[in-house]
């Protein structure tokens, strides 16, 4: 089989027989779906639904398949792990390639050297449990987030989070002593000095800095709307931290493992986290998490303090190691930036076309446009970028939302997409924003 032919998989004519009516009646609506597409059947950056229709996937599983669908480095790693054995419970009884994992995401971190990893399951218990050696680490109660940030649905991860609606309306109370600060935003004229100063005040007003376990914070805020935090503000932020005792937390779960043209986003800023979180496109789609940190902090809680049933599932261990040798060999770091460029030197066009379209933002192949009325940010279109998303799945290409007021169309294609795909896409956003901007 060559990547460009998939085979239908066994049992797909019994898949065929549901259909979205079926999710509607079998599933709760706080369940959002964004594609009403039941898909059948997905190879690198295409998935088929149970109709047989084509799409571009440049969603890729929320940015977690930044090696494709069903690559096949990592599908042959996975199944030769399945034949020896899929769980034991590392904590019940460990094996290698855990060990061997966490070896090589010690040496990739951007975290202060020696190091020690551990792993889990999902992004938001990687958060979590980098919180929970904070404060063991330090025993401070406080936690700083930011505005503009995602953490995960669980509770301390909804606490965690900036952004109310849909993901914490109705959910509270949260996990207490967690205190946002301003992320820094340029399309808001929230530039790195105004968002430090906002954070000082934070630490003048409302939580002493010695109060202070940790601050947490993503690189480019994915479901702000990929805000890239800039440079000199990572860098303040580490000195604030290395002058108040406080651990650094860098959430590198959806900007990980190439997708911004570096193996971690916090590369860019040239800074070392004390923890850094790592999740979705660690295992190629596998569910597996992480936190790799300093290993005076990652020792902290006592033995029996960290872990989980299904964390560091073997399965799961074994694609990643894949992933891993798939983004070495395949050059993928270099790849997101000419998918990225590609992205925006086209997404320039098209503003040039539609001055609704007020920013074009993004580190690598994680890009992003963001649409608003007479130029004024106070003004989202929220409505706009919905019908293009809709316009563009009716011409064959998946696309997701994000921003505070849901105005922002954001690109994650796997960084297996080539030119040609990239100009398919290309060729379909600029159909979909015609057509939208003809209907509104």
């Amino acid at each position: 089989m060559t990547r460009s032919e998939p085979v239908a998989p066994e049992g797909a004519a019994h898949e065929a027989s549901y259909g979205m009516d079926d999710a509607r009646r079998l599933l709760p609506r706080g369940l959002g779906i964004a594609h009403p597409v039941l898909v059948e059947r997905a190879l690198g950056s295409e998935l088929w639904d149970v109709d047989g229709r084509r799409y571009l996937d440049f969603v890729a599983g929320i940015g977690t398949l930044n090696t494709g669908h069903a690559h096949p480095r990592v599908l042959a790693a996975a199944r030769a792990q399945m034949e020896r054995f899929t769980h034991t419970a590392f904590q019940a009884a460990p094996y290698a390639s855990y060990l061997r994992l966490a070896e090589r995401l010690i040496a990739r971190a951007p975290v202060r050297s020696p190091a020690k990893a551990v792993l889990f399951t999902s992004g938001a218990e990687a958060v979590e449990n980098a919180c929970k050696i904070a404060r063991a680490a330090t025993g401070r109660p406080a936690l700083v987030s930011f505005s503009a940030g995602f953490h995960g649905r669980t509770n301390l991860g909804m606490a965690l989070t900036g952004k109310v609606r849909p993901y914490k309306q109705n959910f509270g109370p949260f996990a207490p002593e967690v205190h946002h600060a301003t992320y820094p935003d340029r399309v808001r004229g929230v530039d790195s000095d105004e968002a430090l100063a906002r954070l000082d005040d934070l630490f003048d007003a409302t939580v002493a800095p010695e109060r202070v376990a940790a601050i947490v914070i993503e690189p480019v805020a994915g479901e702000g709307g990929f805000l890239p935090a800039p440079a000199p503000f990572l860098r303040a932020l580490r000195e604030r931290c290395d002058r108040h005792g406080i651990v650094l937390i860098l959430d590198e779960i959806q900007t990980g493992f190439g997708r911004t043209g570096a193996m971690f986003a916090t590369e860019h800023a040239g800074i070392e986290a004390d923890l850094v979180c790592v999740a979705k496109s660690l295992a190629g789609g596998f569910p597996l998490s992480g936190v790799v940190g300093a290993a005076e902090l990652m020792d902290a809680p006592e033995p029996g303090g960290l872990g989980g049933t299904y964390g560091g599932n073997p399965v799961a261990c074994a694609a990643a190691d894949a992933v891993l040798d798939v983004i070495e060999e395949e050059d993928l770091i270099r790849r997101a930036d000419a998918i990225g460029a590609r992205l925006k030197a086209a997404a320039e066009g098209w503003r040039a076309r539609w001055p609704t379209i007020h920013d074009v933002r993004g580190p690598g192949a994680m890009v992003a446009m963001e649409l608003v009325d007479d130029g004024d940010p106070r003004r989202p279109r929220a409505d706009l970028v919905r019908r293009t998303v809709e316009e563009a799945r009716a011409r064959g290409l998946l696309l997701f939302t994000a921003g505070m007021h849901g105005n922002v169309v954001r690109f994650l294609p796997p960084l297996v997409t080539s030119d040609a795909q990239v100009d398919e896409a290309c060729a379909v956003v600029e159909a979909a924003l015609e057509a939208a901007h003809a209907a509104t």
